[in-house]
């Protein structure tokens, strides 16, 4: 069986727009503390970590007073960091995860590629509303694609189908959060890296 240490990371990141503090342990079991000043995002952050069970600490401060931008897509640059480093050389991981969420109207389903060939595949065939509260839809994508970026992972997000704003971008976050946590499950049967290159950082 393939021996891991427990599997943690804390990343910190200041511009002169945001200054971003995350802590990430990949085998916790949900407990989450999250202020980001985007209320929005502190509600679908606190899902990842919770259903990805996930233990973790997010803390923004950014130019809000703009708007929720710089602060949406820093988060996302420094928590796929926080993941990245967290999964080391990715020995004995399964690398791949699948997760369908299901929230009222709406269906996500989320693949994940712990593949460090980072690419975010974003089919959303809903129209979505311009805004959920204060907060502007559009930052879902800028958030995943920069997370995607970051963590090196190749991430694929379908939503077929939904008629509620808040309730797809809920599905699209949980969905996240469980396929990263299969994804990252230790396979006993894995030995080594999953890949036939040999690697995977």
């Amino acid at each position: 069986m393939t021996e891991f240490k427990r599997r943690f990371a804390t990343i910190e990141r200041k511009t002169n727009e945001t200054k971003i503090a995350v802590e990430i342990d990949l085998d916790g079991d949900g407990q989450a503390e999250v202020n980001t000043g985007v209320p929005f995002m502190d509600h679908m952050l606190d899902l990842f970590l919770k259903h990805g069970l996930f233990n973790g600490k997010i803390i923004a401060d950014g130019d809000t007073h703009i708007d929720a931008h710089h602060t949406t897509e820093d988060i996302g640059i420094v928590l796929g960091q926080a993941i990245r480093e967290a999964l080391g050389d990715k020995k004995g991981i399964k690398r791949y995860g699948n997760a369908f969420v299901p929230m009222d109207d709406a269906l996500a389903q989320v693949v994940i590629d712990c593949s460090n060939r980072p690419h975010l595949e974003y089919r959303v065939e809903p129209a979505l509303t311009q805004k959920v509260g204060t907060f502007d839809t559009e930052l879902v994508h800028e958030f995943l694609w920069k997370f995607a970026l970051e963590a090196r992972m190749n991430v694929h997000v379908i939503v077929p189908y939904g008629h509620n704003t808040h309730h797809i971008i809920e599905a699209i976050f949980k969905a996240l959060a469980r396929a990263i946590d299969d994804a990252v499950q230790i396979d006993p049967r894995v030995k080594g890296v999953p890949s036939t290159k040999g690697l995977l950082t």
